[in-house]
C-alpha cells in the first residue's frame, strides 16, 4: 500500500519500514496533514521544540484521530504543553538508571539479568518516555560523547559476571537497528555460555509493525531462546497490522509480552483496561506488567494516583482470566515495587477476600500450623 494523500508523503511506501521512518511527521506542518490540530496543540508543538524531539511514524499518526484532541494516539506521541511544568520530586532518572549503569550500555540492576542500552532512537517518540532525557531531549543523552563508542566493554562486563544470565536490549528502540547491526549484537551474546535468554524491548509492534519482517523473525529464530516485550497502552493501538506483526514473531517462535504504562486520560478506566487486555489475549500477547507511571521530568502529567491504580486492578482480578491480569509495580531505585494491595492479612487466624470483596477465614480452611499468627 501507498498513501499519496499530500505532496510530501507522495514517494511514502507504506508497507516499507524504512520508508515509514524516512517519512517520520516531525514539524507542525507536517502534523497538520494528519489531524485539525487545537490552538493550545500548536502553542506545545512551539514551545516544546527546543526540548523535546518530535517523531511520529505515518502508520501511527494515521491511527490518530483527526478532531479529537483527546485521542489516546495523539495524546501519547503530540506534545502538551505540561511537559514543561517541573513536578515536585521529578527526575530525569528516578528509575536508577544511571545509578547501575556499568559501562557506557550495561545497566546491571538485578542480581541475574541486565540491560543493554542499544539506542537513543526510536522511530516514535512517546510523551510518556520513562528514559526522555536519553532518548527525546534535545539536550540529554545517557551516552553523551560516548554514542559511537565500541561494544567490547559491554560485552567483556557481561563476560566477566557468569551470574548475568538474562539480557534485554533496549533503548531507544532496538529494532531501529537494521537487521545486520541487531543480529551482530545477538550472536554476540550467544557467544557468552553463561547468557541464557536473551529478551527485545520494543514498540515496534505498536507504532511500526512494518519493521516486523519475515527476514528479521528468521534471524532471530536462530538465536533461541528470544522473547520480545512490546507496548501497547490502548485498545486503538491493536490493528490487524500490529496483529499480524505480533502472529509474525509467534510463529517464529518467540513469546510476546506486553508491558502497559498507567496513563491519565488514556487508559486510567477499568472499561479500558479491560478492553486493552482482552485485545491482547485474541492477539496471542500476553499482558505482562501495568507499570504506575513515572515521575520523570516532562511526564509526570500522565501520572495517575496509585489508588486509581488499585481501583483498576480490584477491576480486573476475578473479572478476567488470571493470565490476562498484569503485575502493578511502580519501578524506582530499588527496583520494581509491586503496588497491588495484599488479598492475605495474618490477622485472627488468616482471612483472605476475594474479587468481590468477600471476606473469609482461613483458621477452618487449612491447618492451623499453616497459618501465619497461629504458630506455638
Amino acid at each position: 500500500m501507498s498513501t499519496t494523500t499530500s505532496a510530501p508523503q507522495s514517494t511514502l511506501v507504506w508497507s516499507d519500514w524504512r520508508s515509514q521512518i524516512q517519512h517520520r511527521i516531525t514539524t507542525l506542518e507536517g502534523l497538520r496533514q494528519w489531524v485539525n490540530l487545537t490552538p493550545e496543540e500548536e502553542a506545545a508543538v512551539a514551545a516544546c521544540a527546543d526540548r523535546y524531539q518530535l517523531s511520529i511514524t505515518p502508520y501511527y499518526a494515521s491511527l490518530m484521530d483527526r478532531d479529537d484532541p483527546n485521542c489516546p494516539v495523539r495524546l501519547q506521541s503530540m506534545p502538551a504543553l505540561q511537559e514543561l511544568v517541573v513536578f515536585p520530586n521529578s527526575d530525569n532518572d528516578p528509575v536508577g538508571d544511571t545509578i547501575y549503569r556499568k559501562t557506557n550500555r550495561v545497566v546491571h540492576k538485578y542480581p541475574d539479568r541486565v540491560i543493554i542500552l542499544v539506542t537513543d532512537l526510536c522511530p516514535v517518540y512517546c510523551r510518556h518516555c520513562t528514559r526522555k532525557y536519553h532518548t527525546s531531549d534535545t539536550e540529554g543523552t545517557y551516552f553523551g560523547d560516548a554514542a559511537s563508542a565500541g561494544w567490547d566493554a559491554d560485552f567483556a562486563y557481561i563476560e566477566s559476571h557468569p551470574e548475568i544470565r538474562d539480557v534485554l536490549l533496549t533503548g531507544g528502540d532496538p529494532l531501529y537497528l537494521s537487521d545486520t547491526r541487531l543480529e551482530r549484537i545477538i550472536s554476540r551474546l550467544r557467544q557468552i555460555p553463561h547468557v541464557e535468554i536473551v529478551r527485545i524491548g520494543s514498540r515496534c509492534p505498536v507504532f511500526l509493525p512494518q519493521r516486523i519482517t519475515p527476514e528479521l523473525c528468521a534471524m532471530l529464530e536462530k538465536y533461541h531462546p528470544i522473547w520480545l516485550n512490546t507496548h501497547f497502552n490502548h485498545p486503538k493501538e491493536i490493528t490487524p497490522e500490529a496483529a499480524a506483526a505480533c502472529d509474525r514473531l509467534l510463529r517464529h517462535g518467540i513469546p510476546v509480552q506486553n508491558q502497559t504504562v498507567l496513563l491519565k486520560g488514556i487508559n486510567d478506566s477499568v472499561e479500558t483496561m479491560r478492553a486493552l487486555l482482552t485485545g491482547l489475549l485474541k492477539i496471542r500477547v500476553r499482558p505482562y506488567y501495568l507499570y504506575h507511571c513515572d515521575n520523570v521530568v516532562g511526564v509526570s502529567h500522565f501520572m495517575t494516583t496509585i489508588e486509581k491504580g488499585q481501583e483498576i486492578m480490584r477491576g480486573l482480578i476475578g473479572f478476567m482470566t488470571g493470565f490476562a491480569v498484569p503485575q502493578y509495580v511502580l519501578t524506582t531505585p530499588l527496583g520494581k515495587i509491586p503496588l497491588w494491595e495484599p488479598q492475605y492479612s495474618p490477622e485472627d487466624g488468616g482471612s483472605v477476600v476475594n474479587y468481590r470483596g468477600e471476606r473469609m477465614s482461613l483458621k477452618d480452611f487449612l491447618p492451623p500450623s499453616t497459618i501465619e499468627g497461629n504458630q506455638p
